[in-house]
């Protein structure tokens, strides 16, 4: 087989066809790296991949014609026919030689990310998936080829045949479409000549071993086939005896089966072992919270999505699998609004997208709408909606918890006071915790409603009046739950203060300032304070990650005997609250400023006769805002749920945050597009060109 590799691989190279085949390669794609890469800065290298698979259709053909079928048209396969060599070793070491041609240009291409990761973050995880696509579906085409070249002594014909048969493979899935679009037993059979929906598997991020499996199998398969139609050349049957033919075709039937029996296999393992994500944002993964929930259903649920399965979006599917993968009490299925198009009426009266989901229980069912698993935004430079994220984990696991839930929680958010509003993306986290909120005025209740596992009060900046300060003592009295957020007024907020009290928490009248640097950013106002480990913060603290609270007022807490305090967090030793705010000159530490360390975040419980009343604090007004929990990468938010999970007393946090599609663009300068441009375009594929070139013309006068 070596001597066949070798002998192969020279004689590629000595007739030009090699370098050709490896400069066209690397010219293509250092076209669309250019573009996509360079000029515009995508970090992905999968985009100049993708665009440049057609050529498969052309340089493959041309590639694989001669490498069986000129030997047979010169009679020189008598010598490899009555060669010691096994068919299996001569048709191994042709292969080998081919795609040795092929992964040269592929490996260049691999070291181009290395050179990107100079210029910004790259997603080296999503990117190698790529390459590796790319490379299985590159080899695939050889097999496809070598078959086709041993079938006929004609160049022409191998050619033709071998670009029709991967024309039908890169066209098949649109050709399925316009059979059926909801799918028949045609179209499954059609199906599994469809390389490109395998190949684009590869692209989003998510490693699928079935796509491993059917590209390995293919070329398994052709040279299978390969090695037959060698076979019944080589040797002669007499009549008595079992035809070569016949024992060709059992091979080939006997191989095809087991293609298509390890296809399924693949095909039927669990998600968590068929599919690895790899993306940057753990785009297909399943996060701790959705887990814990999965683990405590134990009844039948039911999730249909209104889309023909053959044309229903692949990551949404993704998602899907993994949660009925993860607990079988979960079952997907998927209903053809053009089939059944009445089916949604029985879930919602309003209109909704195609690929929308229903997540259905024997209690109750709650259907979420397409457009509502995807972020977007509104670019008013083009006019148009982009995609930021995805929110299919967020929206289908808040789905799972409300259907199994026995009852939706109610709290509600006061307002008269001059409060913050919370921005959109905490407002979203409510809900997906499966919350019901209400914004009410005091003035307008003789007392806190009855229904209420808890009251909100963020960051008011005017005094509470005497008869609401009273009306929240009340309901705390009667063992009512509150969240309050303070903030820095520079006024008196007696009222407020009395309903403090009643866990015995008191504010500074100032800011915090940190001295330590670990547990600041930037500027000593800005609060990266200690968490400590609580029900609470259980998933912040678990995650290892920041939690970012600018602006903080100190917190004191009053010993009482009926009261248990727990710290949630906390600044170091170092810090120190400046209450004379007005006459703040710098951060060195003045005199009549308080020491530290101080709380920022409490939890206290205490005990009213039979029950018991939670407060929860935090002394930063920004700290749940959109602009702090971007600073942290989403840990202030997931503190947020975490608290209003103890209320709802939820057994964990239900509200997933939506996964960003946004990408950290490559930022270089223009000398540097124009040089790698030139490198990648012009003078590597020109340089194998040149080579080749110069060997063949070398060959040639001799």
């Amino acid at each position: 087989m070596a001597a066949i590799y070798k002998r192969e691989l020279q004689s590629y190279f000595h007739s030009f066809l090699g370098p050709l085949f490896i400069g066209a390669i690397l010219f293509l794609l250092g076209i669309y790296f250019s573009v996509y890469n360079l000029f515009m800065g995508y970090p992905y290298i999968g985009y100049a991949l993708s665009s440049s698979v057609f050529l498969f259709l052309i340089g493959i053909p041309i590639l694989t014609m001669r490498i069986l079928a000129e030997e047979r048209h010169q009679k020189t396969d008598q010598l490899l026919l009555t060669s010691p060599v096994g068919v299996g070793g001569i048709v191994a070491g042709k292969f080998l030689a081919l795609a040795t041609i092929f992964l040269i240009p592929t490996g260049i291409v691999s070291l181009y990310p290395l050179v990107l990761g100079k210029f910004g973050t790259i997603a080296f995880g999503e990117t190698y998936t790529a390459v590796l696509g790319f490379c299985l579906y590159g080899l695939a085409c050889i097999a496809i080829g070598i078959f086709v070249s041993s079938l006929t002594e004609s160049q022409v014909i191998a050619a033709v045949i071998t670009f029709g048969l991967l024309f039908m493979g890169y066209v098949m899935s649109g050709l399925c479409n316009m059979i059926s679009t909801t799918g028949n037993f045609l179209t499954r059979i059609l199906g599994a000549f469809d390389m490109v929906s395998r190949f684009e598997g590869f692209l989003n991020g998510s490693l699928q071993l079935s796509g491993i499996v059917y590209f390995l199998s293919v070329i398994v398969l052709f040279l299978i086939f390969t090695v037959q139609s060698i076979q019944k050349r080589r040797y002669q049957v007499s009549t008595g005896n079992i035809s070569m033919s016949a024992y060709s075709s059992s091979v080939i039937l006997l191989g095809t089966a087991l293609v298509v029996l390890v296809n399924f296999m693949a095909g039927e393992l669990p998600a968590d072992i068929r599919t690895f994500d790899v993306t940057s944002n753990k785009l297909y993964s399943l996060t701790d919270e959705t887990n814990k929930l999965l683990s405590l259903i134990e009844e039948d649920i039911d999730i249909y999505v209104l889309a023909n399965e053959n044309q229903g979006d692949s990551t949404l599917d993704a998602t899907l699998q993994n949660y009925s993968g993860k607990n079988s009490h979960i079952k997907i299925s998927y209903v053809d609004p053009a089939v059944n198009p009445k089916f949604i009426n029985k879930y919602t009266d309003t209109q909704v997208s195609s690929n929308s989901v229903v997540v259905e229980s024997k209690k109750r069912s709650r259907v979420i709408d397409y457009r509502d698993i995807y972020q977007t935004e509104f670019d008013y430079s083009t006019y148009s909606s982009n995609v930021t994220g995805y929110d299919g984990e967020g929206q289908i696991t808040s789905a799972l918890a409300y259907v199994i839930s026995d009852d939706m929680p109610k709290i509600y958010i006061l307002e008269g006071h001059g409060e913050l509003a919370f921005d959109n993306e905490f407002i979203s986290a409510i809900e997906k915790e499966n919350i019901e909120y209400e914004t009410i005025n005091l003035m307008n209740y003789d007392m806190v409603p009855e229904d209420a596992v808890c009251v909100v009060i963020n960051a008011p900046t005017e005094d509470f009046s005497k008869d609401d300060a009273d009306k929240m003592l009340s309901y705390m009295e009667n063992g009512g739950d509150v969240l309050i957020i303070t903030t820095y007024t520079g006024k008196e907020l007696t009222n407020l203060d009395t309903v403090l009290g009643f866990y015995g928490v008191k504010v500074t009248k100032g800011l915090v300032i940190e001295e330590n640097r670990n547990n600041y950013y930037q500027d000593p106002f800005y609060l990266l304070p200690q968490i400590g480990y609580d029900s609470i913060t259980e998933s912040v603290a678990d995650s290892g990650s920041y939690v970012f609270a600018p602006y903080a007022q100190g917190i004191y807490i009053e010993e009482k005997e009926d009261v248990s305090v727990s710290s949630l967090l906390s600044t170091s030793q170092d810090s120190y609250a400046r209450e004379a705010m007005e006459n703040s000159d710098g951060y060195e530490k003045q005199d009549g400023d308080l020491d530290g360390p101080f709380e920022i975040g409490v939890k206290c419980e205490k005990a009213t006769g039979d029950a018991t009343s939670l407060g929860v604090v935090y002394s930063s007004e920004l700290l749940f805002t959109q602009n702090a929990n971007e600073m942290v990468a989403g840990t202030n938010l997931k503190l947020f749920t975490g608290t209003l999970g103890s209320f709802a007393e939820h057994p964990s946090s239900f509200a997933i945050p939506v996964k960003s599609y946004e990408i950290s663009y490559l930022t270089m300068n223009q000398n540097s597009i124009i040089f790698l441009s030139l490198l990648t375009v012009i003078v590597i594929p020109f340089a194998f060109l040149a080579g080749g070139f110069v060997v063949w013309f070398k060959r040639r006068r001799k």
